[in-house]
């Protein structure tokens, strides 16, 4: 599903988030990558979806080779992957139910379509009752929840969160958790970031540390021992 092969990158200030990083991501895994600040956790997953490129090696994402994408036909490979930050990056002005309609109506889906996966993915992130609500009506738990099921409508392959639970209470950030775990049963290969010790060692998924731009560790049932 993913590979990263030999990849390095490079900043023009001279730092490198990444060193020789070679990687696996099997389809449907849930993948926790754990680290300190600045070990390029962020970075890495800006690759995968193409926010950021490799100064050296390949990535390839389900057998597309990002190395020599096109410029054109990225936001084809970002239908394939949905993107939940920590952030949330909400659209203040649009309900929720406008929020979780945007990704497909910038795609061009048709209408009717539209109307018939809204009300279902509101109702799978627990929404239902909020879609005429606007963003700040709603708590951060709540907001989250909005920002995947954005991530989610289209039905991708691959979805990514960097620090999804980085603004929530415990009790919330659970939830995100059980949340993004439901997504990965129903077969959708998941990639996270996180800093929470307690989280990574509960849920008892393979867990990747990056330690100064490298992979320090790689185990299918980790703990977060830094």
């Amino acid at each position: 599903m993913i590979y990263f092969e030999k990849v390095t990158r490079e900043y023009p200030n001279g730092t490198t988030a990444l060193k020789d990083i070679n990687l696996h991501i099997k389809p449907k895994e849930f993948v926790t990558i754990v680290g300190t600040s600045g070990a390029g956790k962020s970075t890495l997953l800006k690759c995968i979806y193409m926010d950021d490129k490799p100064t050296h090696g390949k990535i390839f994402v389900g057998g597309v080779d990002l190395t020599n994408l096109k410029k054109s036909d990225i936001p084809y490979l970002r239908r394939k992957i949905g993107v939940v930050f920590q952030d949330y990056k909400l659209l203040p002005q649009k309900t929720i139910y406008e929020n979780a309609a945007f990704a497909l109506e910038a795609a061009g889906m048709p209408t009717k379509e539209i109307k018939n996966r809204v009300p279902k993915i509101l109702q799978l992130v627990g929404l239902s009752s909020k879609a005429e609500s606007f963003p700040n009506e709603l708590s951060g738990g709540e907001q989250q929840r909005v920002g995947i099921a954005r991530a989610v409508i289209g039905q991708p392959k691959i979805l990514i969160a960097d620090e999804p639970t980085g603004n929530l209470d415990p009790k919330n950030a659970w939830e995100i958790i059980e949340l993004l775990l439901k997504i990965n049963q129903y077969g959708t290969t998941v990639v996270m970031t996180t800093h929470n010790r307690e989280i990574v060692n509960a849920i008892k998924k393979r867990v990747i540390t990056i330690n100064q731009g490298r992979v320090a560790k790689d185990q299918e049932i980790g703990r977060y021992a830094i």
